[in-house]
């Protein structure tokens, strides 16, 4: 098995070519640091409005190596957050507007990636969010209950009884599930390089292997020089804690994957899985999950969360016990695949802010904005963020510029051991009602979640 190598998307597609670097001091309109899809998304949109800037991006090792070429490839309209967070600052209406938002943004990216010629296995097939006991169960109706306190509407979710399910997808064990259309499956890495190329296209410069130092107004330090410009975009999610005094801004969560050898045509009749609608469930140390286009399937859970000091991985190498609980679990929901061989594992950060809500922010004084805070959404998150920081950066007062996540302050993480110890200490605790829930009699969501939540402060 391999185990690394950044992730499975990435070596499917083989190491990319890399770009240059920064060649010394430089000028340009726009500086992006950061090469994932926020930074990509905010120069494709910015090019694509006002083709006379200089936009360029600046990154550390090449244009989708962290979470953007890493993830599980949901293009999901899942908002990260509190709804009622969003509203208690921007009014109800406003998180009304920004769920439409994300569900649009689905087909936007959709649009863009056909528009452009990015073969990335795109299929908008929905998701499936299984329960597969009595307080998962109740966790499912609360949460269809919730989601039509929204707005939602028998075309956003509907559920599913185990019958029916079967009929679609067999879960061992599932009681119901919910379905949304609003989703699609895609090959992460090929977007990913497919955006970077259409930024390129457009006239944009990314620049490889140039490690920022430091963002300050007007200018990005890195160790190839200082590249100076009216507009300073941070765009680095999970990886913000690298820099000078940000490092308890946005904590970079670990989140871990596996993908299986190409399943055979036995297992494939067994699972039923023949639309690729991805896949998750309503534990609290959830699991997520994707049919590939080779017939894979692909996935990812926590595992380790959180490593000491907001430390990030090395080239994508997970921890041979998180393979082994990932695998563990996959044969638990599909038992025909235990003689399928797991053929790579992998990991990446997330970044997620203190209170677990998304922000994007820019100042017009300082010419500084960000964008990030994803929690696990960031798929096409990222795009409307671009679109909202393109918009801010060119002075529009547009529909997007008014989403209730513009400008929100970010609370900070606690110091070092609190942080450490806290984020542990909420995945001890939710794995522990994960296991106190599947016990015969449990009715109900268990205790110990509820002391996570208040801990986390979701």
């Amino acid at each position: 098995m391999r185990n690394g190598d950044v992730s499975f998307w990435q070596h499917d597609l083989g190491s990319p070519a890399r770009r240059a670097p920064l060649a010394g001091d430089d000028r340009c309109d726009v500086a992006i640091v950061g090469g994932g899809l926020t930074g990509l998304w905010s120069a494709y949109y910015l090019a694509a409005a006002r083709p006379d800037l200089d936009v360029r991006i600046v990154e550390r090792r090449f244009a989708g190596y962290g979470a953007s070429g890493r993830n599980g490839g949901w293009l999901s309209a899942e908002l990260s957050g509190s709804r009622e967070r969003y509203a208690a600052a921007h009014g109800r209406a406003a998180v009304v507007s920004l769920l439409a938002a994300m569900r649009e943004a689905v087909d936007e990216v959709i649009d863009v990636a056909a528009s452009e010629g990015i073969d990335a296995d795109i299929v908008k097939a929905g998701t499936y969010v299984v329960a597969r006991n009595r307080a998962q169960l109740a966790r499912l109706h609360a949460d269809v209950a919730w989601q039509r306190d929204w707005g939602a509407t028998d075309a956003d979710v509907r559920v599913l009884d185990a019958a029916e399910l079967d009929g679609e997808l067999r879960v061992a064990g599932a009681r119901a599930a919910t379905f949304t259309p609003h989703c699609a499956r895609v090959h992460p890495a090929k977007l990913v390089r497919g955006v970077a190329a259409a930024v390129e296209r457009r006239g944009v410069t990314i620049h490889e292997g140039t490690t920022a130092l430091a963002v300050e107004a007007g200018a990005v330090r890195t160790d190839r020089g200082t590249l100076r410009a009216r507009h300073v975009l941070r765009c680095l999610e999970g990886f913000t804690a690298g820099l000078p005094g940000a490092r308890r801004e946005w904590l970079p969560m670990n989140s871990s994957m596996i993908v299986t050898a190409a399943l055979p045509a036995d297992v494939r009749a067994a699972i039923g899985w023949r639309d690729p609608a991805t896949l998750g469930d309503f534990a609290h140390a959830y699991v997520y999950a994707q049919l590939t286009a080779d017939g894979r399937i692909a996935l990812g859970g926590r595992g380790n969360p959180y490593r000491f000091g907001s430390r990030t991985d090395v080239d994508g190498r997970t921890q041979p016990g998180t393979v082994a609980a990932l695998t563990a679990m996959l044969h638990d929901l599909f038992p025909a695949t235990a003689g399928v061989a797991v053929e790579h594992a992998w990991c990446g950060v997330l970044g997620v802010p203190r209170d677990w809500c998304t922000t994007v922010a820019y100042d017009a004084g300082t010419g500084l904005g960000t964008a990030g805070g994803y929690v696990g959404n960031g798929l096409t998150t990222t795009n409307l963020a671009g679109r909202t920081l393109a918009d801010l950066v060119l002075g529009r007062e547009t529909a997007l510029t008014g989403l209730a996540w513009v400008g929100r302050d970010v609370r900070r993480w606690e110091p070092e051991p609190l942080r450490w110890q806290g984020v542990q200490g909420m995945y001890a605790l939710y794995r522990t009602a994960d296991r106190r829930e599947r016990r015969p009699g449990s009715r109900e969501t268990s205790r110990w979640a509820r002391v996570a939540d208040r801990l986390s402060g979701r």
